[in-house]
């Protein structure tokens, strides 16, 4: 997926072919075992991976994803749009995308704990706070982030806290990342309320995904005065027709690890809750979700995808022909990564914001952006992902050709 959306926009610019040869595989890719005690004594030997994809316009940047279906073609894939994103977004960071192969939940705490910190050691010649800058991903939260900058700077002799973002606020967090991604998923729907003519008060969303992400976008957006009429998760989902109570519902899940049960709507699988008639659907799971086979039955106004790679190329030609506004990972679920640049920077100067500026900063950024992406759509009468690709891959092909070939 990534590479043929890399290749579609890369024909649409006629990229330089020398470029083109660059961009399309990453700088570096690391495989690492890691081996483990488990809490019964045995020994375990887990697959990790580290990707820089690109650092051209400075240190390399991008999640730790914990979960089964982790391989290098995923993490180089990942690796790849995150290239796009910072690029897009302005920041100065390249691409980079890392994780294990495992099931987080079935591991203890300590357990959890000591892959964290044998697979850091594992990278550590390859991460640094100018050099790869690692953030939590899915699976992974602010305590496997504490965990990776207590190691690092335990192998160092002083405490490193920009090595790596999204860690808890007491060790050099920033206020608001928590909510980054989800929030600026949020204002990237209010930029597509307002050029399609509307306000939120009273429409229809569907989130599909409620970690940290899905339930921070659920939860915005409820405060807008939207309907959140279904939700789901790795197990189930719940619907409302008219509309879940969202504080109701993060009550209960701050004392029940699933949605399952939620007395406040009845049952509806991902599949169905995908087509549900809405005005926002928000895929804020996993890749590959909106396929060519249910991308015909897909049924809303604005599609956000607040995932990673949720629509199939194949997908993404019949959603623009039934004319569904399509608003890209790369530039709708930025937030996160552009508010750990801010953690970055704040920690790099030992001097921290307040929770206010971070999120008028991000608010800023994220209109600035998407407004950009809308404009080059229209002129060059493409979809909202070609616009984002083709401005994101345009200034890294700028920035190399400045830059050159060494030697």
């Amino acid at each position: 997926m990534a590479v043929t959306q890399f290749d579609q926009a890369a024909d649409q610019l006629k990229l330089d072919p020398n470029v083109r040869k660059r961009l399309v595989v990453p700088k570096r890719a690391i495989m690492v075992s890691v081996p483990i005690r488990m809490d019964d004594s045995h020994i375990e030997v887990f697959h990790g991976y580290r990707v820089h994809h690109d650092n051209t316009l400075g240190p390399s940047k991008g999640g730790i994803r914990y979960h089964p279906d982790v391989n290098l073609g995923e993490v180089c894939a990942l690796a790849m749009w995150m290239t796009w994103k910072c690029a897009l977004m302005g920041l100065p960071f390249g691409g980079a995308k890392g994780g294990i192969s495992c099931d987080p939940n079935a591991f203890s705490r300590n357990e959890l704990q000591r892959l964290t910190r044998r697979y850091t050691a594992e990278i550590i010649q390859f991460i640094g706070p100018d050099v790869d800058v690692p953030a939590p991903d899915v699976g992974t939260n602010e305590q496997v982030m504490a965990w990776m900058m207590d190691t690092y700077s335990q192998f160092k002799g002083y405490s490193i806290p920009e090595i790596v973002t999204g860690k808890p606020i007491v060790i050099g967090g920033s206020l608001g990342r928590i909510e980054a991604t989800g929030r600026g998923v949020v204002y990237c729907i209010m930029e597509a309320f307002n050029h399609l003519g509307t306000r939120p008060e009273g429409k229809k969303i569907v989130v599909q995904g409620f970690g940290n992400v899905g339930s921070n976008v659920a939860k915005v957006l409820h405060q807008e005065g939207c309907q959140i009429i279904a939700v789901s998760d790795v197990r189930s989902g719940v619907y409302n027709s008219k509309g879940l109570d969202i504080p109701a519902l993060l009550q209960y899940l701050s004392h029940s690890r699933f949605i399952e049960g939620f007395p406040g709507g009845e049952p509806i699988t991902n599949r169905a809750l995908l087509e549900l008639p809405c005005d926002v659907l928000v895929p804020a799971a996993l890749s590959g979700q909106i396929t060519e086979e249910n991308a015909g039955r897909i049924s809303c106004t604005i599609l956000a995808e607040a995932a990673n790679g949720p629509t199939t190329p194949a997908a993404d030609l019949i959603l623009q022909d039934r004319g569904i506004f399509l608003i890209p990972d790369i530039l709708a679920n930025a937030g996160g990564v552009t508010v750990s640049y801010f953690e970055w920077v704040q920690d790099l100067q030992n001097f921290f914001w307040k929770e206010k500026e971070i999120n008028e900063k991000l608010r800023e950024i994220m209109s600035s952006a998407f407004n950009a992406v809308l404009t080059l759509a229209q002129e060059e009468k493409v979809n909202m992902r070609m616009a984002a690709l083709m401005l994101a891959i345009r200034k890294i092909a700028s920035a190399k050709l400045a830059r050159g070939v060494f030697p």
